[in-house]
């Protein structure tokens, strides 16, 4: 089973073509067996309406938020949900709403998982892999994010730390959420900086990361962009002082947590 995860907020514009894509790669051209997870986080548009349309077409699972929570609790939600109704041998799509991840990168990114892989990035870095539409401004924030990564949270051969497209194998998350609980994703209200802290989370855990290329079609993006830059910034810099605080840090408060290899 192929689990697709998908926060919502705002994006009435979105899902009338999202859904249907997905549908034709997995379903029509991979033939697999396939559940949508949508957490409607609390949003002011038509989105709530469309998604009770949608789970009479699809399989859809939807997660309701009164009020909008932001990314961080909205990403907690979708993966503790995940990790309940999983299986080990399944796998889980983490990819945006907006219409900006193609589900046609779905196929690599589930053969790189079968290589031996616990999380597939797609990847705007590696060969084949780019952006389109996305601003000068954008492009500068990512850029610094994925520095800021490296030189905190170096992965070998990780090229892109960003993105928040990514296969899992469930039985990574499952053995995360196992060992973090509720605090998986730990830094709730900071914005974007819950699709950092996962990355750091898995690093703990001793996942295998690889990468899958990736073309980020910001052009098709039909709603308006969540981030605000102030708070992920701030964000980052907490991600880096709970890791490596001395006296209590994550790493020295699970160095030995058993790893998943």
């Amino acid at each position: 089973m192929i689990y697709i995860l998908l926060p919502a907020y705002n994006e009435e514009k979105s899902i009338d073509q999202l859904f249907p894509k997905i549908d034709k790669i997995l379903k029509g051209e991979m033939k697999a067996d396939y559940h949508i997870i949508v957490c409607n986080d609390g949003s002011s548009d038509n989105t709530g309406r469309k998604l009770k349309e949608y789970s009479k077409l699809f399989p859809i699972t939807v997660i309701e938020h009164a009020i909008n929570r932001g990314l961080g609790e909205t990403s907690r939600d979708l993966f503790e949900k995940a990790a309940e109704i999983s299986n080990n041998e399944d796998i889980i799509i983490r990819m945006d709403c907006d219409d900006t991840h193609e589900p046609s990168f779905i196929p690599k990114m589930i053969e790189k998982i079968s290589d031996g892989y616990d999380v597939v990035i797609a990847s705007r870095f590696v060969h084949g892999g780019g952006q389109e539409g996305l601003s000068t401004y954008r492009t500068i924030i990512s850029r610094l994010a994925n520095i800021f990564m490296k030189v905190f949270f170096p992965i070998s051969g990780l090229k892109e730390y960003s993105c928040g497209f990514r296969a899992y194998r469930a039985s990574a998350i499952k053995y995360a959420i196992n060992i973090f609980g509720n605090n998986f994703i730990q830094l709730k209200g900071l914005g974007f900086t819950a699709t950092l802290e996962k990355i750091v989370k898995l690093k703990m855990i001793g996942a295998k990361f690889g990468e899958s290329p990736f073309v980020l079609k910001y052009n098709q993006k039909r709603s308006e962009s969540k981030m605000v830059s102030s708070i992920t910034t701030f964000g980052y810099a907490s991600l880096a002082l709970l890791y490596h605080w001395p006296w209590g840090g994550w790493k020295s408060k699970y160095k030995n947590i058993k790893k998943i290899h």
